[in-house]
């Protein structure tokens, strides 16, 4: 979770304080303030955000909420497949509202975070602090907020946090992969309230929409790409957004390592097995990550364990980019699978095994034969 604050509030501050350590769990210190420079990410901003028929009307309306927070379609949500932009979506409004409102207070928060914290609170007896910190939150994003299902304690604690915050005229946002209609193990009157504002979804982005991605995200990072190789790219990446990026980044990262162009016979040449013609198979997360234990020639249950060697760390690391990168699975989802990690552990691996492909060849080498290797079996 992060909390966004820019200004001088020290009255409040000294309330938020003892309210934040407490709902966290932590004691003996103080977290008042977090930054952008923890998990929300700088480079969502909406002018990062390409912007196409899939998700014209949800860019739309992030931006108008951004722009009058607590007026402008209360709550918000956002709603769609795996890797299509609701995260996002969601960071840039959090950064939007921080630059047009810096006194406003904005919590971006995992809704698997929140019912971690709740159950805490319940634990060590901190329930009021808990609510009451929520309650004094200006702007509150909940990602993938389909988690509460199923959780009837954690509803009925978000329930009333909604109506605090909806009657006193703060902003809610919401991710989802369900439209309120579909979700199921959900309480009616939390749905209904869902239902208040606006709901938007997210589709699946159309070819043009992923050839703009592909060259922005070119251009930030510096490379020079023909349009035909763009279009080849995105014509055989047509599921998420996500997976369409990662392809670019198995393109760029062979390219710099080698030294060569990036020209159509190198990128036929790296996605021939790696991402197959008209193909879109659904991969297992424990496919992945046997696959990754067989070629470190560890077990599954080392990739799981608490071992920090080196070789079994990078295994790992691995294993939590390709479940990331290749199935539909969330942040906390993957890291409940490592033994319980925190999504801020599959996070960095993310970025660290990301950073090592584009700067040791042996990484990238290694990456993409396990990829292939996953492929392959999921045809057979």
């Amino acid at each position: 979770e992060v909390i966004l604050r820019v200004g001088s509030r020290d009255n409040q501050t000294s309330q938020i304080s003892p309210i934040l350590r407490n709902a966290q769990g932590i004691k003996g210190k103080s977290r008042v303030v977090k930054t952008s420079s923890t998990h929300i990410n700088s480079n969502f901003t909406f002018i990062n955000l390409v912007e196409g028929k899939s998700n014209q009307l949800a860019r739309a309306a992030s931006v108008q909420v951004a722009e009058n927070p607590g007026e402008a379609y209360n709550p918000l949500l956002l709603y769609g497949g795996v890797g299509l932009g609701k995260t996002h979506l969601a960071h840039a409004i959090g950064i939007a509202i921080k630059e047009n409102y810096p006194n406003k207070t904005v919590l971006y928060v995992q809704s698997e975070k929140f019912a971690h914290q709740f159950i805490d609170a319940i634990k060590n007896q901190t329930t009021n602090d808990f609510i009451h910190f929520y309650q004094m939150i200006d702007v509150l994003i909940i990602d993938d907020v389909q988690f509460f299902a199923g959780k009837e304690r954690t509803q009925d604690v978000f329930f009333s946090i909604f109506n605090h915050l909806h009657q006193n005229g703060k902003q809610i946002v919401l991710t989802s992969d369900k439209a309120p209609v579909e979700m199921q193990g959900m309480e009616q009157r939390l749905l209904s309230r869902f239902k208040w504002g606006l709901s938007a979804d997210l589709g699946t982005p159309d070819l043009e929409t992923r050839i703009a991605i592909l060259r922005k995200k070119a251009e930030r990072d510096k490379f020079q790409i023909a349009d035909d190789i763009l279009e080849y790219m995105a014509a055989r990446v047509a599921s998420n957004i996500r997976e369409l990026e990662g392809t670019l980044i198995r393109v760029t990262a062979y390219a710099a390592l080698n030294r060569q162009r990036i020209d159509m016979p190198l990128v036929q040449a790296i996605l021939k097995d790696v991402v197959p013609l008209g193909q879109d198979n659904v991969i297992a997360p424990i496919d992945i990550i046997n696959a990754v234990a067989a070629y470190y020639k560890f077990t599954a249950d080392d990739l799981y364990g608490s071992s920090r060697a080196q070789a079994v760390a990078l295994a790992r690391q691995i294993a939590m980019y390709l479940c990331r990168e290749q199935t539909n699975l969330s942040l906390p989802k993957i890291g409940q699978l490592f033994g319980g990690r925190d999504h801020t552990t599959v996070m960095y691996a993310q970025r660290k095994i990301t950073e090592f492909m584009n700067e040791r060849r042996y990484v990238y080498n290694q990456v993409t034969e396990i990829i292939a290797r996953i492929k392959t079996a999921s045809k057979g």
